[in-house]
């Protein structure tokens, strides 16, 4: 086959969009000409890479195919211009760095500090979900992820960075936030309270602390965000379990408090994760370096009420 890599980097683009409109907007091209040359691609592998049904498109098996190795050539592409780079001495890059959203308060702040030493590089920040981040991980489609609990059955790289405790959080005027405590746990299995959803890290290890003492707690809403669960607790719909690192604003603002419960906080840690034999860009090892330094030490500390 006689391919051009603009043929493969128009394609690329319109088989993850599934939308030759948005490949184009993306591309900055008329949506002709990315169909012209993704007609020329079909041509030259002798089979149809798009199939429309109804108003959308789908890939075909070739199409699928064709996808899959597209995005391999991309990513080698990427790496040979970080390796040059590298070589020539140069400090840029891109790094892709994906994120739990209950990490984007201080993945943020962390990343803001980094990216001041490294002027010259560009950054991509995904704040999603702990399934959306499982599925970059098996894809390659980030460099670095930091969340909570490291998923098993991968060939990761898994370092712990910093603690994440978990604690229960509840209105200010709410009756339990006046007892000195420690509360009992037997005290707070009778009151409801708004939690993350199944696939969460948080979830997961909320449900496991109870289970473990014999204790099973009423939910009352689910959501996918910790705002929402901070918006629920200070509307006065239940208390919370939330990282102490997504409160710093509500603490000082005194919109919500940390409840003094036995056994609490829930202690964990914070890992930074990244497939296991992959070839990080050098902005990428840097970051990593930047994390595990004395300079970031002062962004990772637990917010105080």
């Amino acid at each position: 086959m006689h391919l051009t890599l603009r043929q493969l980097t128009l394609f690329e683009a319109v088989a993850r969009h599934l939308s030759f409109t948005r490949a184009a907007e993306e591309l900055h091209l008329s949506q002709p000409a990315v169909s012209m040359q993704v007609r020329q691609l079909e041509g030259a592998a002798g089979l149809p890479l798009f199939e429309k049904l109804g108003k959308r498109i789908h890939l075909t098996e070739a199409g699928r195919e064709m996808y899959n190795y597209c995005r391999h050539i991309g990513e080698q592409l990427r790496e040979l211009d970080e390796v040059m780079a590298a070589l020539k001495g140069v400090r840029r890059g891109h790094l892709r760095l994906s994120v739990a959203t209950t990490a984007n308060s201080f993945a943020t702040r962390i990343l803001g500090a980094f990216a001041q030493r490294y002027p010259e590089s560009t950054y991509s920040l995904d704040v999603t979900n702990r399934k959306t981040l499982l599925d970059q991980l098996a894809e390659n489609q980030t460099d670095i992820v930091i969340m909570g609990k490291p998923p098993e059955g991968l060939d990761l790289e898994v370092q712990a960075f910093m603690e994440n405790p978990l604690v229960v959080i509840a209105r200010p005027d709410h009756p339990l936030a006046a007892e000195p405590g420690p509360i009992p746990l037997q005290r707070i299995q009778s009151e409801t309270f708004v939690v993350r959803e199944c696939e969460s890290g948080t979830r997961i290890a909320m449900e496991r602390f109870f289970r473990e003492r014999g204790m099973q707690l009423r939910t009352g809403i689910e959501t996918t965000s910790n705002s929402a669960i901070k918006n629920a607790v200070e509307a006065g719909l239940g208390l919370g379990l939330v990282s102490v690192h997504t409160l710093e604003l509500e603490l000082k603002a005194g919109a919500l408090v940390v409840l003094n419960v036995e056994d609490f906080p829930i202690l964990r840690h914070w890992h930074v994760v990244y497939r296991q034999g992959k070839r990080l860009p050098p902005i990428a090892q840097a970051f990593l370096d930047y994390l595990h330094g004395d300079e970031a030490r002062p962004l990772l500390q637990v917010p105080t009420g």
